[in-house]
């Protein structure tokens, strides 16, 4: 049985993300430049993500944070948002988190007005990939907006059609 939670970010968390963020990023073997690695934001993500349109959503697990991903505008692209800084330690992987997290972002990017979700990754991450794929992620040929991510060369884009209401169940009986 699971016991994590997803929940927004705090003030106390910037310092476990941060490591978080980057403890991901040099298993992974990305570079430091031109990746998150290097964004000012990433010492502060709650200052940061405390405006409009924007959410950090972090996962917990007995105390500790395990994940985190966000939601922001794509600078240089009205309407669109950008899946941002989902990164998972090692012991939060396979799962099932990554799906609940990626949820949780469009749901916030669909209450928030987005119409499409962007996102950018290495060619390396494949799992992340399938993951994204699994969500109704699609290819595209180059990158959109202006995030300054000069060496992460696969870019993906998702429709965000409002989510249907859940049909009511039935009585039992019936």
């Amino acid at each position: 049985m699971s016991n994590f939670k997803i929940r927004e970010i705090q003030p106390d968390d910037n310092q476990q993300v941060a490591k978080v963020v980057r403890e991901v990023l040099v298993e992974m073997g990305v570079p430091k430049v031109g990746t998150a690695y290097e964004d000012k934001s990433l010492d502060n993500m709650y200052g940061y993500y405390n405006n409009p349109g924007m959410q950090y959503f972090v996962v917990e697990e007995d105390g500790r944070i395990i994940g985190c991903a966000g939601i922001g505008p794509l600078p240089g692209e009205a309407g669109v948002c950008e899946l941002q800084k989902m990164y998972f330690l090692p012991q939060a992987r396979g799962r099932g988190i990554g799906a609940v997290m990626m949820e949780t972002c469009l749901d916030f990017a669909r209450k928030s007005g987005y119409k499409k979700c962007y996102l950018e990754t290495m060619p390396y991450m494949q799992h992340a990939q399938k993951l994204y794929a699994r969500t109704g992620f699609k290819p595209l040929d180059g990158p959109m907006g202006e995030t300054g991510h000069y060496n992460c060369t696969v870019w993906m884009i998702k429709e965000l059609a409002p989510r249907p209401p859940k049909s009511p169940r039935p009585p039992k009986g019936e």
